[in-house]
């Protein structure tokens, strides 16, 4: 099973950039699609992008569209999620998932094997 590890998450005023990490062990992420959810205080946990096992392919939430992007290096086993025109209500932990499939394409709830710990995104206004 894979292990993953978030970082980049921060405070950052509205407008703002930053670009989350999620580094994976245990497992090459090259033949799996690869996820960011997101949890804000008295919220259910949501879909924010995802990217199919090869790259090529990527989804998103309409609430980010335009605004995020997903991406993933395989040589360094690590999964990206450039965010960008952050507003005050993309603030919320953020969590990296991983398929428990190989070659998946969108990362649906009942295809995650492994989370991360989580990052605290926080914008204000």
């Amino acid at each position: 099973q894979v292990q993953l590890v978030e970082s980049g998450g921060g405070l950052v005023q509205t407008g703002g950039s930053l670009r989350l990490s999620c580094a994976a062990s245990g497992r090459t992420i090259s033949s799996y699609a690869m996820g960011w959810f997101r949890q804000a205080p008295g919220k259910e946990r949501e879909f924010v992008a995802s990217i199919n096992w090869n790259g090529v392919n990527t989804y998103y939430a309409d609430s980010v569209k335009g605004r995020f992007a997903i991406s993933k290096d395989n040589a360094k086993n690590t999964v990206y999620l450039q965010m960008n025109s952050l507003k005050p209500e993309d603030t919320a932990v953020y969590y990296c998932a991983a398929d428990s499939e190989k070659f998946g394409g969108w990362l649906s709830y009942s295809r995650i094997g492994s989370w991360g710990q989580g990052t605290q995104v926080t914008v204000s206004p």
